[in-house]
């Protein structure tokens, strides 16, 4: 299994801390491009995604209050593509509170049919204890195509404490 990282992640919130008139509900929108060969555009690796890859999409911050995911499939991938998308620990610790959960915004989500799939686990809001990686696992079939997906976490950013 490879993990690749999509470099240059720019994060843009409005609100945050401090700013409790608005409040700090926060979208983040982590973008995932592949080329016609199937690698990441703008990561880490040149190779195709191939089945049990790992991609980086992003970094959730410390103190963020997981509530819900919309994944777009704009353009789909390569013929029987799914993925699984969660987090991880940036610092490569657990937390027995929040542990990691390679899962937590859905497992076999399609990504080789365009569409809009609204988060539909049973999983509680989370806390993160702190900064952690957005993660997506591909599985089903190594990707050969261009391909775009936009990924949008909705919480509320608390801080750190």
């Amino acid at each position: 299994m490879a993990t690749k990282t999509i470099q240059g992640m720019n994060i843009q919130q409005f609100g945050g801390i401090g700013m409790a008139l608005y409040g700090n509900v926060t979208n983040y929108v982590y973008t995932m491009l592949t080329n016609s060969s199937g690698a990441v555009v703008g990561s880490d690796s040149t190779t195709a995604i191939a089945d049990g890859d790992e991609v980086i999409l992003g970094v959730l911050p410390q103190g963020m209050t997981l509530h819900d995911s919309l994944l777009i499939v704009s353009d789909a991938f390569t013929a029987a593509t799914v993925a699984k998308i969660g987090f991880r620990y940036a610092d490569g610790l657990n937390d027995t509170t929040v542990p990691n959960d390679d899962d937590y915004f859905g497992s076999a989500l399609v990504t080789n049919a365009v569409g809009r799939l609204r988060n539909a686990t049973t999983n509680p809001p989370v806390k993160l204890a702190r900064e952690a990686l957005l993660v997506l696992t591909s599985s089903g079939a190594a990707h050969a195509s261009v391909g775009r997906l936009d990924f949008i976490v909705t919480g509320e950013r608390f801080g750190p404490k």
